[in-house]
């Protein structure tokens, strides 16, 4: 059979370049499921990608679909012919419907009835025919903004200009939006040919490379990070390259030139993260640094374009920086003029959200909130709350947002926290004080970097934790995709904070007291909080426990669980996960599952909490289990509670071997549902293992 290759470009006005990724991995998702819903069989998918175009090229492409052999059922035998076996209107019309005649029907029993089937033949269309609707994925690319354009009631992330749709060398026609498939890209906006012609697939790469546009974006970052390097060594100097603003250049340009700029060296005065900051996130230069890891008066850039008149480009970039960093300047010498409390006052008058309060109000219960949890964790490490530790959390809770209200955050926002840690080295503040100031904000995002700090995790957690329980409050509760601020990055946040430093809080017990004490909630609230919050955290937990690779049914089995602190449950489903490959692992879940099933039919009988008499032992068997369950540690490890109650599996065996639970003597049943309440109580801090699947 011979294969052909496919090219297919959608033409745009430039996209955004945080979309262009997305989107070229979108189309080839989408393409590839096109084709495998169409029975069209491929070798491979490449992807291709700038600001002005979205391409795939699929390599190996059958001639045709594969056939389809289906087999149909139509009406009973009873209906399908009549009392002389003809075939009625009924079989006549299904076999025709079918493409067949009545002479292909045959007969199949279905619960005792015979139904009439035919066999199907469907012949595969050919590839052209099919690769003529392929355009009909372009509507399933999301994009979170789009527009109309013209007359049009479709929606995308900017008007499409022109289609390209190649079959090998022969174009394959549609037309959507009224724009007609064809075989004319186009080049560089300034440097190519506003109407290039692609003679086949294959040489769609040269081609565009010749009019000076580098399709494919592993090509433009190799081309941008040997340049960059290039310049490096050239300039015996280094280059700070963050790999997210390389990726938004290589998404910015077509055909990227890097080239070295200058600045005035009195601009080094500078905190460094203001000159990083103005230079990389406003800019999208790459900041220079010298051999002994200092910034020096020295950026690099990427131009869409060639070498030519670089001069000037460099200038106007140099112009722009200069203007920016001027502002730093002014923002941060006017910034001098004020004390921290000043702008701490400043702070506490701004609206946290119109429901909520003021920020005063927010840091007040922050503060609160830390000193609660820091009072929580220094009594599980057994320390001491030392004054000086109380000074600083003090200290912190009322200083923490100042730097909002400073000029320098309200112009570079990306600073906030960091422009704060700066400002209160530099008032004199206490390191740890400073160091917090700038910690609480972490993570940033998922997988980010975390606090390092003691009061950088306190106030870390106590700030994520009442922006949760403030919105909760007001019923702000995220739903789907609708989560306008950002709750669950906050949640995940928290999270991966408690995990990480094995820090302890119970989701009840914990969330309770501060919601009485802090919120002022009364019962009722207070346990509608506590399921909704809780129902937030398993979400988190559900996606955590994913990444991790834990089994999906054992992280049902550990969200189920009694434990109600994520760090205890985080080490739960680890545990089981690593014993799910134990030999003994069946036997282990069927037994503590087989105690969890009696212990709600105890439950249902009233006699949870019913105190064991031994003088109603029958068995040896009952003492023994009873003697282990008393005898089993409140263990703070999973670990360790697993190999506890995986001690009493030939204890649970040989208990039921020996002993009938549900005996006529209600006293005996109640005293045996008693000695399994131990264990039930230790397997279900654990899991409910009635959730894990063990065929």
């Amino acid at each position: 059979m011979t294969k052909h290759n496919y090219l297919f470009e959608i033409g745009l006005e430039e996209v955004p370049a945080k979309y262009v990724d997305s989107a070229r991995q979108q189309l080839a998702q989408l393409t590839a499921d096109y084709l495998t819903e169409q029975r069209v069989s491929y070798d491979r998918i490449e992807s291709f990608a700038t600001p002005r175009r979205l391409a795939v090229y699929v390599v190996g492409l059958a001639d045709r679909q594969t056939d389809l052999e289906e087999v149909a059922k139509g009406p009973a035998r009873k209906v399908a012919q009549d009392e002389d076996g003809n075939w009625t209107k009924a079989a006549i019309g299904f076999s025709r419907g079918k493409g067949l005649s009545p002479d292909d029907i045959y007969f199949e029993e279905i619960k005792g009835v015979d139904y009439a089937h035919v066999r199907v033949h469907q012949p595969g269309q050919p590839v052209q025919e099919i690769l003529g609707n392929l355009y009909t994925v372009i509507d399933k690319i999301y994009f979170p903004v789009t527009m109309h354009w013209a007359n049009e009631s479709f929606e995308f992330i900017r008007p499409i200009h022109w289609f390209v749709s190649l079959l090998d060398d022969q174009v394959v026609p549609f037309e959507f939006l009224g724009v007609k498939a064809g075989r004319t890209s186009r080049g560089h906006r300034f440097l190519g040919q506003n109407q290039v012609d692609i003679d086949q697939a294959d040489n769609y790469l040269a081609i565009l490379r010749d009019q000076y546009v580098i399709a494919d974006p592993v090509e433009r970052k190799q081309m941008i990070v040997d340049q960059i390097e290039g310049l490096a060594a050239a300039n015996d100097f280094a280059i700070l390259v963050d790999h997210d603003l390389l990726d938004e250049v290589i998404n910015i340009v077509e055909y990227p030139t890097a080239f070295v700029g200058d600045f005035d060296e009195k601009y080094l005065e500078l905190p460094r993260q203001v000159l990083i900051t103005t230079m990389q996130d406003h800019q999208r230069y790459f900041p220079v640094e010298n051999k002994q890891g200092k910034l020096i008066n020295h950026f690099v850039a990427v131009r869409n374009g060639l070498a030519d008149h670089i001069d000037m480009v460099r200038a106007g970039n140099e112009k722009v920086l200069v203007a920016r960093l001027e502002d730093a300047v002014f923002f941060v010498n006017e910034d001098q003029s004020h004390t921290i409390d000043d702008f701490a006052q400043k702070a506490r008058k701004m609206t946290f959200h119109a429901e909520i309060g003021t920020m005063g109000d927010k840091m007040d219960r922050v503060g609160r909130i830390a000193t609660y949890l820091k009072e929580k964790w220094q009594k599980q490490a057994d320390g001491a709350f030392s004054q000086v530790q109380k000074a600083d959390l003090d200290r912190t809770s009322k200083i923490y947002k100042f730097d909002l209200t400073t000029g320098i955050v309200d112009e570079f926002s990306e600073l906030q926290g960091t422009m704060g840690e700066i400002y209160a080295n530099q008032a004199g503040e206490s390191a740890q004080v400073a160091q917090a100031i700038r910690e609480h904000y972490l993570p940033l995002a998922a997988g980010g970097d975390l606090p390092t700090s003691d009061l950088g995790i306190l106030f870390a957690v106590a700030d994520k934790l009442d922006t949760i329980i403030s919105f909760f409050n007001i019923g702000r509760i995220p739903t789907g995709s609708n989560d306008p601020f950002a709750l669950r990055r906050q949640m995940i946040g928290i999270i991966s904070i408690l995990s990480q430093y094995q820090l302890p809080f119970d989701w009840q017990v914990d969330l309770a007291l501060l919601l009485k004490d802090i919120y002022q909630l009364d019962d009722q609230a207070v346990a509608e909080r506590i399921d909704q919050v809780g129902h937030f955290v398993d979400d988190r937990l559900k996606q955590n426990y994913q990444q991790a690779g834990v089994r999906y049914d054992i992280s049902e089995a550990v969200r189920a669980s009694d434990q109600a602190d994520v760090v205890a449950k985080h080490e739960a489903a680890q545990v089981l996960n690593q014993h799910s490959q134990d030999p003994d692992f069946k036997t282990n879940v069927e037994a503590w599952s087989r105690i969890l099933n009696l212990g709600s039919k105890a439950q249902e009988l009233g006699v949870l909490g019913q105190a064991v008499n031994s003088d109603l032992f029958e068995t040896d068997s009952e003492a023994a289990l009873y003697q282990a369950s008393l005898n089993l540690a409140n263990q703070a490890g999973a670990e360790s509670r697993y190999q506890d109650l995986k001690s009493l599996v030939p204890l649970i065996e040989a208990f039921f071997a020996e002993n009938m639970v549900f005996t006529d003597n209600e006293a005996v049943r109640d005293n045996r549902l008693a000695i399994l309440a131990g264990p039930a109580s230790q397997i279900r801090q654990l899991a409910d293992t009635n959730k894990i699947v063990t065929k």
